[in-house]
């Protein structure tokens, strides 16, 4: 599935399969997760995407060259040589390439990728049941080590990186609050399933610890402010995100902190994967075949998809 220039629809098309290069491995695609990163590259909000661009980097697959599974994330490539590389925060790498953005991704049949980026998949998981897990698992966990020792956690938007982390705070004795867009009855109902101790609009007042932000929404920002307790973070999760409002001083006064998430590191990586062999991690997912991609980034950007839309490729 092809995208030849943003906002217009991909194409299916017949390409030549991929060939590896240096430490790239040819990688047969069984499944790629749907992620709304996907969606701010396809509708232009990323600038300067590869193109045309095969997107898609939460990919599933086997090395063509030794029968392993493996799974592929957003970081596709980093330097390191740089001051970001040396200091173990490669995810800052100013060289970085991305994986379905400045890098060929997983919405195709085979894809190549650097083997030095690439994860083992715990068996435990299916390639479905494992594909969320490399960008809405891998990013979100980057988020949630932030929050340090918090018992109350926020989570704003509750789709397919909420649901997973909420597995984990509950699995830690944390109390998870979701917070969704107004009226959104089954978002609400999921988050409970998934572990959420109450679940309701993004306006409500709740008091929390800390808050994670996964929609792109910058009006959520002031409103997460308002509930998070003096000492504790607001944190950005996303890629992109609309405007921020301004808002009074008051709301931040009191050691409270607004940051950001960028991207990920290796080590996020393997220590995510550890992590989730130790807690069985359940999403819930919506499946389509490649060819219905458009169709599916349509749901996702409407918000039709509870959970995790997922690609499956014969």
């Amino acid at each position: 599935m092809v995208l030849r220039e943003p906002r217009q629809r991909l194409e299916l098309l017949d390409v030549r399969a991929p060939v590896p290069r240096g430490n790239e491995m040819l990688i047969k695609v069984s499944a790629c997760a749907v992620c709304r990163t996907d969606l701010h590259v396809v509708d232009g909000e990323l600038s300067d995407p590869k193109l045309p661009l095969i997107i898609g980097h939460q990919i599933v697959g086997v090395d063509a060259g030794s029968g392993k599974r493996v799974g592929v994330p957003w970081l596709g490539w980093t330097c390191g040589e740089c001051a970001y590389c040396t200091s173990g925060r490669e995810n800052l790498c100013d060289r970085a390439r991305f994986t379905g953005y400045t890098i060929d991704g997983g919405y195709a049949e085979y894809t190549v990728a650097d083997r030095r980026f690439c994860f083992a998949i715990p068996e435990m998981y299916s390639d479905e049941e494992a594909a969320p897990l490399l960008c809405a698992g891998l990013i979100g966990f980057r988020a949630y080590r932030m929050i340090g020792d918090a018992r109350r956690v926020g989570f704003y938007g509750f789709g397919s990186a909420a649901q997973i982390l909420a597995q984990l705070a509950k699995s830690e004795g944390r109390e998870v609050f979701a917070f969704t867009r107004p009226g959104d009855v089954e978002s609400q109902k999921f988050a409970r399933d998934m572990g959420a101790v109450w679940a309701g609009d993004a306006a409500a007042q709740q008091p929390l610890d800390v808050a994670i932000i996964f929609a792109p929404a910058g009006e959520l920002v002031p409103a997460a402010l308002k509930n998070v307790a003096k000492g504790g973070s607001v944190i950005c999760a996303g890629i992109h995100m609309t405007d921020i409002p301004a808002f009074a001083y008051e709301l931040l006064w009191g050691e409270r902190s607004v940051r950001s998430v960028a991207n990920l590191t290796r080590r996020d990586g393997e220590d995510f994967f550890e992590r989730i062999g130790k807690v069985r991690i359940r999403t819930k997912r919506t499946l389509f075949p490649l060819a219905n991609a458009n169709e599916a980034l349509r749901d996702l950007r409407s918000g039709a998809i509870t959970g995790t839309a997922i690609l499956t490729i014969p």
